[in-house]
């Protein structure tokens, strides 16, 4: 497929609901919301014959609360309302929260099966969201949210705050609005970071999390990154400690974009908050260029771990496994991993294995890059 042939099936690449974003529990199961708009707890069970099987223990219909006349193989022309379900997350009371494309907040009681929403008039979430003790961060295409659920399961909202969504879908965003996940960080866990949509420069958003925080005081900083006309990103920040990295995925808007040894503009910023709270700053920049990993550190040798994409001027496709070192943002080291369509990574992530293996799913399957014996 070319990338013509990409660009006409560029909903693919811009709908996260079905499964993209997932957790497994406390007991190693996977729960999910699939694209009939339930969510289900899937566990997995080795058989009498030693196989091993999955097998689904819960399955929360959520149909009466989300409208959900969506393409399927047996309702190909839909004439009504789909809203898909982008994410699922547990709480500190062992509830689980879900979020819809179309703004619909919600919760699932696993002891009771009592489901509760509320909805966003007028926004979308495209992004996954976070938990803490504290509250539910969400981001929407207009705003950051913190909620808590009420004695009945009703999401409450505790504050709110507006972000530049800029004009516009940028190329290597999924919507008009933050690409971020909500990133909850800090050294005494105070913080919470995204991203907006500014037009010209993107900004790293820093707020402090506590309901009651003063409107006033809520804004740590807003830092502008990469270059005027071409920064957005549309995966999670690092944090560790007060500090934040920031990938830029702009110009990657599917696998045909990168053919024939071109590349995105790419770089990678760390900011950190300052000891005092009074702001941020930026430590280093540097030139990687990541199209669309969600990347990763390692605490244990302090490289940040990137998919990268060089151009070619004679048109080779090549990727490379990157480290960059998290305190100077100096290259540690490339590991060429292969060329051509079949190792692009198309948004998947790097996982670091617990014997330092790094794996990235591309088309051909996965890659595993890992130290020499």
């Amino acid at each position: 497929m070319g990338a013509k042939g990409f660009a006409a099936h560029d909903e693919i690449f811009k709908d996260t609901s079905g499964g993209a974003y997932f957790y497994l529990d406390d007991r190693d199961r996977v729960v999910l919301a699939d694209s009939r708009q339930h969510v289900l707890r899937i566990a997995h069970r080795q058989k009498v014959d030693g196989a091993w099987e999955f097998v689904v223990e819960n399955d929360w219909d959520l149909t009466s609360l989300v409208p959900h006349d969506c393409v399927s193989w047996t309702n190909l022309f839909p004439s009504g309302v789909c809203d898909p379900v982008t994410s699922v997350m547990p709480d500190w009371d062992g509830r689980v929260w879900w979020v819809t494309r179309l703004g619909r907040v919600g919760t699932v009681d696993p002891a009771t099966g009592a489901l509760r929403v509320i909805r966003l008039d007028g926004e979308e979430i495209q992004n996954s969201f976070s938990v803490a003790e504290d509250g539910v961060s969400v981001v929407t295409d207009h705003a950051l949210y913190s909620f808590r659920a009420d004695a009945d399961g009703v999401p409450r909202v505790q504050w709110r705050e507006t972000y530049d969504r800029g004009t516009g879908t940028k190329p290597g965003s999924v919507n008009q609005g933050s690409g971020t996940t909500p990133d909850l960080f800090g050294t005494e866990d105070q913080y919470v970071a995204i991203t907006d949509n500014a037009d010209d420069r993107m900004n790293v958003l820093v707020y402090r999390r506590g309901a009651g925080v003063p409107a006033a005081e809520r804004l740590v900083c807003k830092v502008p990154v990469f270059g005027a006309g071409a920064s957005t990103t549309d995966n999670s920040l690092i944090s560790w400690g007060n500090s934040l990295v920031v990938e830029n995925n702009y110009g990657y808007e599917n696998p045909g974009t990168l053919l024939l040894g071109r590349s995105v503009v790419g770089g990678a910023t760390r900011i950190d908050v300052r000891a005092d709270g009074s702001g941020c700053d930026t430590v280093w920049e540097s030139d990687v260029r990541s199209p669309s990993t969600v990347p990763k550190l390692s605490t244990a040798n302090g490289l940040l771990y990137f998919y990268e994409k060089r151009p070619s001027s004679w048109g080779i496709d090549a990727w490379y496994l990157t480290a960059v070192d998290f305190r100077t943002g100096k290259r540690a080291f490339s590991r060429f991993t292969g060329t051509g369509l079949s190792y692009d990574n198309n948004w998947a992530p790097i996982t670091i294995g617990p014997d330092g293996t790094a794996y990235v799913g591309v088309f051909n399957g996965i890659v595993a890059v890992r130290d020499q014996a």
